[in-house]
């Protein structure tokens, strides 16, 4: 018997083009959605789709069954949708918990258009760096950097990992000098995050693509992003930072590439959820425009709140 999750994942895959693009979509990772299709293909004893190393193409059977499909997979999402949501609106107060910095990348306004959808929701955000226990605490969805940690629950990638890169002001770098190489950064003042030894320690890759460590003596700790760009703008010290959170300053000139032939990898983000199954539609939306407004910023395609100080 056919698994109509998997034929919904195979019009995802049609219509994203890839393997990847649903993946994303879907916040399953990629091998995932090539081995589910292996199985469908593997039922109907039929190739469906032709693989190649830049692109998808359906198979003449694969055009006629994804024909037959696409149209039902819709009418079964719309159908449970509606029945998700109700003949009534969802009403409450939904506790979604995020890091401490959360809304120096995400713009409040964006949420607008999402509890005019919800009206009867209440949102209840909590924002910290320590990580919420979502029972106890009785999170519905928590955002968080890094690998998921806890067992037992659902959790979904919606924001690759990206690159941090080395910045300074223009000021600092006017009274110390720029660093020629990874070894003058120890001549430097390092923003970081507390330790014990004093020193901010980063593992950073050049063109060739070899980490090196570097430890450079820490004037300035902060354990968020933003209160580190922040102290970057003042001239305290060189900062490794997300790209996405100083493309406005590099670009206006508040902040000044260091080494930019270096950089590291910074965290993704996960949606992290109790269960798989009857996950409400409030909190998928919710999931959906946190993952696209994002991602938008990630690609460029609009740009983060501009915090300067």
């Amino acid at each position: 018997m056919l698994d109509l999750n998997d034929i919904a994942l195979f019009v995802q895959v049609v219509r994203s083009g890839s393997f990847a693009g649903a993946a994303r979509r879907l916040g399953l990772p990629p091998n995932t959605v090539s081995r589910r299709i292996q199985q469908l293909e593997a039922r109907l004893n039929t190739r469906l789709l032709l693989r190649s190393t830049r692109k998808l193409t359906l198979t003449s059977a694969g055009q006629a069954f994804h024909q037959r499909c696409a149209s039902a997979v819709d009418d079964l999402a719309a159908a449970s949708q509606a029945s998700m949501i109700g003949s009534e609106q969802p009403s409450g107060v939904m506790r979604v918990a995020v890091p401490a910095d959360f809304f120096d990348f995400f713009r409040a306004q964006w949420l607008a258009q999402f509890m005019a959808r919800y009206p009867g929701i209440r949102l209840d955000f909590v924002l910290s760096d320590t990580r919420a226990d979502m029972i106890t605490e009785q999170i519905d969805v928590a955002f968080r950097g890094g690998q998921p940690q806890e067992l037992g629950f659902v959790s979904r990638e919606i924001l690759a990992p990206g690159s941090n890169h080395l910045v300074a002001s223009p000021a600092y770098l006017a009274a110390r000098g720029a660093p020629n190489s990874l070894q003058d950064l120890a001549g430097h003042d390092a923003i970081g995050v507390a330790h014990p030894s004093g020193l901010a320690t980063w593992r950073l890759a050049g063109p060739d693509n070899v980490e090196q460590e570097v430890h450079v003596p820490c004037r300035f700790a902060a354990n968020t992003a933003q209160a580190q760009r922040k102290a970057a703008l003042a001239g305290l010290g060189v900062a490794l930072l997300p790209g996405a959170l100083v493309r406005l300053d590099l670009h206006a000139g508040r902040l000044a590439p260091v080494l930019p032939q270096y950089s590291s990898a910074s965290f993704g983000l996960h949606a992290m959820y109790p269960t798989r199954q009857h996950l409400p539609a409030v909190v998928a939306a919710l999931i959906d425009l946190v993952r696209d407004r994002l991602n938008a910023i990630h690609e460029k395609k609009i740009d983060a709140p501009d915090n300067s100080v």
